[in-house]
């Protein structure tokens, strides 16, 4: 049965000459609102008070009508007022401690984007038309919406490569869980290997920033010794690190598709280990690589496959000894440096380390589904469990 879920098409569009600088000027004006909101609550909040959206919308009621903020005006209004709901979903974020207090938008580092409801843009026959627009956007359809799918909201975005990107929020029925299968699979990350599976597949990483590495450094060093400032120069300069960027972050999201999907299609239950990244890059020798490897996107993806597909996905605890334990004997080895790739066990069995802890997390997986957590020695600090079931991710791709 297909199941209703609200998925964003992402597609890249040429603009004209006149809707890149009008969208250029929302840009500009979404993150001039955003700041000033920012400014007049954290102004607020020193004097113990509390702004909601509905009085930052006044106040841009009251700055539209100032000389100084008039030209706030030439750009369609719901961008900027989608721009408040954002800062209002920050602090409900930050408020309910998900988060850490807004920061400010700048204008060289901060995402250019812009957010249009239904009253601000004409979807009919293919093609999107914005507010304050003369005509529609020249939309590279990549692959076709859902048929009957109507647009909720659309983004519009620029990279820093300079790319035009626009993204359609829809509701269709476009999902169908996949039929059961009786296989489970674990799943260990790793540097080496992108991932090495139970089964004893390893996955090469393959290492897109190392593979442009020369190419980025010597767009690096150019990009340093352009004079700094808004120069013709340095901006090709920085467009071209961009496009590099790009390429890399482009090839990495293509290849964890395509291996993600594979994993959910072919199996019912995944186990894989619980990794705190953000601790993890602290380590300066590993922190290129653990970037590049990019676990926190997998992760992600896994979560909204499973979750749409009618899959399990099982997160081992990081604490679990996955590495130092049999998976013949459960026998536990006292230490295990990272530099032992092969163990042999005192029963005899010789492991081969990713493999190995590939398949404690699978038994650790299938203990969570079948009896519950409690599969490793308790910590010294009470709290917490071996294993937990992934509840589905609200974050969409």
């Amino acid at each position: 049965m297909a199941t209703r879920v609200k998925r964003a098409f992402k597609y890249r569009f040429h603009p004209t000459d006149a809707q890149a600088a009008e969208l250029s000027r929302t840009f500009g004006c979404v993150r001039k609102v955003y700041n000033l909101a920012l400014a007049a609550r954290t102004e607020a909040w020193t004097r113990q008070e509390r702004v909601n959206y509905n009085q930052t919308s006044a106040m841009l009621t009251v700055w539209k009508k100032t000389e100084e903020l008039a030209y706030l005006n030439e750009v369609s209004s719901v961008p900027l007022q989608q721009a408040l709901r954002h800062l209002q979903l920050a602090f409900a974020n930050f408020f309910g401690k998900r988060s850490k207090y807004p920061r400010f938008k700048s204008r060289k580092k901060s995402r250019k984007s812009a957010e249009y409801t239904t009253s601000a843009f004409r979807f009919h026959g293919g093609e999107l038309q914005l507010a304050k627009m003369a005509g529609p956007l020249a939309i590279v359809w990549s692959r076709p919406l859902p048929e009957g799918a109507c647009p909720s909201t659309v983004t519009v975005s620029q990279d820093a490569a300079g790319r035009w990107f626009v993204a359609l929020l829809c509701e269709a029925p476009s999902v169908v869980p996949l039929a059961a299968t009786g296989t489970a699979i674990g799943i260990d990350a790793g540097l080496n290997h992108l991932v090495t599976l139970s089964t004893g597949e390893k996955v090469a990483n393959l290492r897109h920033e190392r593979r442009d590495r020369a190419r980025l450094e010597k767009a690096q060093r150019e990009l340093s010794r352009k004079a700094k400032g808004d120069g013709a120069n340095r901006a090709k300069a920085r467009r071209k690190v961009a496009r590099i960027h790009a390429r890399i972050t482009d090839r990495r999201r293509d290849g964890l598709h395509k291996l993600t999907s594979r994993l959910v299609r072919e199996n019912q239950t995944l186990v894989i280990e619980d990794l705190t990244v953000r601790n993890m890059v602290k380590n300066r020798s590993l922190a290129r690589a653990i970037s590049d490897v990019a676990w926190r996107e997998l992760r992600m993806m896994l979560e909204y496959k499973c979750s749409w597909y009618g899959r399990e996905l099982v997160v081992v605890d990081r604490w679990f000894p996955s590495s130092r334990l049999c998976s013949a004997c459960g026998s536990l080895q006292e230490k295990m440096p990272l530099n032992v790739r092969e163990w042999t066990c005192s029963c005899g069995a010789t492991h081969d380390r990713d493999v190995n802890a590939a398949k404690n997390l699978l038994a650790a997986g299938l203990a969570v589904t079948v009896c519950g957590a409690g599969v490793r020695p308790q910590r010294r600090t009470p709290g917490g469990q071996s294993a937990t079931k992934q509840k589905p991710s609200r974050r969409e791709p």
